[in-house]
């Protein structure tokens, strides 16, 4: 429910209460704000129903140059106001949760905040990710997206487009452009830091780490983060639900990647700077794709009919930029799934063969396979394998030579097989 606050002059207030009457809502004249002259128009309606009361008065002469709030509202005891919340709930055509285009439009404003918190905010959710990130520690990294202010930004654009508001829109993409700089910075900064103060080993393989690895070599899969993201980032932006929760899952989707970026400017690591960079681009692009999706898919468009031509032009413009560059961008996640299936599919094999030849041998049982495999951004071919065997005696003679000359067809390149043997009872 929202509670308008209209000021109306005295002349107007008999038009605009004959409008609220034909409306179907409740309504309260108190005494004005300011003058004698004017009085407050107090109407209690459900939140889909802003925008059409809001149409309804200024047919009526009360305009957008009268002063007017909007504000939430718990709960409202009146049979009148029970039937039209009924009503528009029974509307097929209408969203009885749907937010007013002013009301969007001022949240949205809302959530950019000011940029020295922005600024702030952003760093420090950058340097806390990269702390997460180099412990594998997740709940660290999560801690990282919940302080991350990335919702305004991201939101702003899409509200701006469709609603023909560029001071918005350009706010939003410079907010959205800027915060990436400095949460690279900031990554940057901290993972240097840590490296030249010695707080992680030299020599740290930094693919063992669980939240490093699984961002600097991303696949089609994370994708669907950043969909989702920005799919319920506008749905709950339109509904008037609290954006907390989705701000997190955007943050998600943006702020470990660009941790991992960070750590490979720090650790010179080009692979994970592609491939972590390729991630935080694709998912900042389908973030910004599916709100303008569910956006238009609810039919925000600008109050102006002159205006609407303009919006619309805007808005298929940059709808047509988004999903190009997110498939071009894509691609890269497309090719790392493949290759990624690819070598999985080369380790199950060899895998298979080298068990097919431990149990040919009555005095050796395979303990564990690990493999290693080349540095690359998307192809990453194995090179070696690591293969611990359990001996009740002495090794089994030639069983070295038989495990390569097994492993060796199997992939496309040399793969050096070294056999470490562990005396069990």
């Amino acid at each position: 429910m929202r509670l308008v606050q209209i000021a109306v002059s005295a002349p107007r207030v008999e038009a605009a209460t004959t409008a609220i009457d034909r409306f179907g809502a409740e309504y309260v004249v108190a005494a004005g704000p300011e003058t004698a002259d004017t009085q407050l128009v107090i109407v209690p309606v459900p939140t889909g129903a802003v925008e059409e009361l809001l149409e309804t008065l200024r047919a009526a002469g009360v305009d957008e140059r009268n002063f007017t709030v909007v504000s939430d509202l718990a709960s409202v005891i009146s049979p009148r106001t029970e039937a039209l919340r009924e009503s528009f709930a029974a509307d097929a055509d209408e969203d009885p949760e749907k937010l007013a285009r002013e009301e969007l439009s001022d949240t949205v404003g809302a959530l950019l905040g000011e940029s020295g918190t922005f600024v702030a905010l952003t760093a420090i959710s950058a340097i806390v990710a990269v702390a997460g990130i180099l412990t594998d520690a997740a709940a660290v990294v999560v801690g990282s997206m919940v302080i991350a202010p990335l919702i305004g930004p991201a939101m702003a654009t899409s509200v701006g487009t469709v609603l023909d508001e560029e001071d918005l829109f350009r706010r939003g993409l410079f907010r959205q452009l800027s915060g990436f700089l400095i949460a690279v910075v900031a990554a940057t900064a901290m993972a240097g830091g840590v490296r030249y103060a010695g707080l992680i080993p030299p020599g740290t393989d930094l693919s063992t780490i669980g939240q490093f690895a699984s961002r600097s070599r991303p696949d089609v899969l994370s994708l669907a983060v950043a969909l989702g993201a920005g799919a319920a980032g506008a749905i709950s932006l339109t509904s008037g639900i609290s954006t907390a929760l989705v701000g997190v899952m955007i943050a998600a989707a943006l702020i470990p990647p660009i941790g991992v970026v960070g750590i490979g400017i720090a650790y010179g690591q080009p692979a994970a700077i592609l491939g972590a960079g390729a991630l935080v681009v694709v998912n900042l692009l389908a973030i910004n794709l599916t709100a303008l999706g569910v956006l238009v898919a609810q039919d925000y468009q600008p109050r102006q009919w002159f205006r609407l031509s303009d919006a619309r032009r805007a808005t298929l413009l940059r709808a047509m930029v988004l999903v190009v560059a997110t498939v071009v961008v894509s691609s890269v996640l497309v090719a790392t799934t493949v290759a990624t299936m690819e070598t999985t599919a080369t380790e199950r094999q060899m895998t298979a063969a080298i068990e097919d030849v431990i149990d040919d041998q009555r005095a050796a049982r395979l303990l564990s396979v690990e493999f290693r495999q080349a540095d690359g951004v998307i192809d990453r071919p194995v090179t070696g394998v690591v293969v611990e065997v359990g001996v009740t005696d002495d090794p089994p003679p030639e069983l070295s030579a038989r495990l390569s000359s097994a492993v060796e067809p199997v992939g496309e390149e040399s793969v050096g097989v070294d056999v470490r043997y562990v005396r069990t009872a």
